[in-house]
């Protein structure tokens, strides 16, 4: 598993506010998480940081579904929420700028783990690669409108067959106004509580 980064590094800091980081991720950046699941990873991050004021979760589930789809998310929400985060439901990441919610709002780093459609059939087929292509080609452009002058977009994926016939990188690539920095390994061991949701909840 590989996460990319996409433009630079971020240059802004807080003088005033003690610093907190795990990882990629500090809680002096505004932060905006793509596609939670069960809101595991937010609430890693909220834990981490003791606060999530510049934090906002969103989910392509409605509210109700989050919370049949996945049993840990009402308590990774009230984790989230209780620090002073924001959560949105039904945020398409193919459309994000048309959110009434995000439209006007610019992040520091945008981070979309282990994109899925949420489909119950076979990951190789050409269908659905083409499909989950095009998942992450929206999502990009989208993102990037979104991004402050110094941000970054983190795209977490699996590398292994069938997932590297998605060509993130060539995807990324489309788009003359982002550029790689940088590919790290990912582990989930990094980030404590957090567990990698399939889409549709299985």
């Amino acid at each position: 598993m590989v996460r990319a980064n996409l433009l630079r590094n971020n240059g802004d800091a807080s003088e005033e506010e003690e610093e907190k980081s795990i990882k990629h991720y500090s809680n002096l950046h505004k932060i905006l998480l793509v596609g939670e699941g069960d809101f595991s990873f937010a609430a890693c991050l909220a834990q981490a940081f003791s606060s999530t004021v510049n934090i906002v979760a969103t989910s392509i589930n409605a509210q109700v579904s989050s919370k049949w789809l996945y049993k840990r998310a009402s308590a990774n929400m009230e984790i989230l929420e209780g620090l002073g985060g924001t959560i949105l439901h039904e945020v398409d990441a193919h459309n994000m700028t048309e959110h009434p919610d995000l439209g006007h709002k610019s992040f520091d780093r945008i981070v979309f783990n282990f994109q899925h459609t949420g489909y119950k059939g076979h990951d190789h087929s050409n269908s659905q690669i083409q499909r989950h292509q095009e998942l992450v080609r929206a999502f990009l452009k989208s993102a990037r409108s979104m991004l402050t002058r110094n941000g970054q977009i983190h795209v977490t994926h699996k590398t292994a067959y069938p997932f590297s016939k998605w060509e993130i990188e060539k995807l990324a690539e489309e788009d003359e106004k982002l550029r790689l920095v940088e590919k790290a390994k990912f582990s989930e061991s990094d980030y404590s509580g957090y567990v990698n949701e399939r889409g549709d909840g299985s």
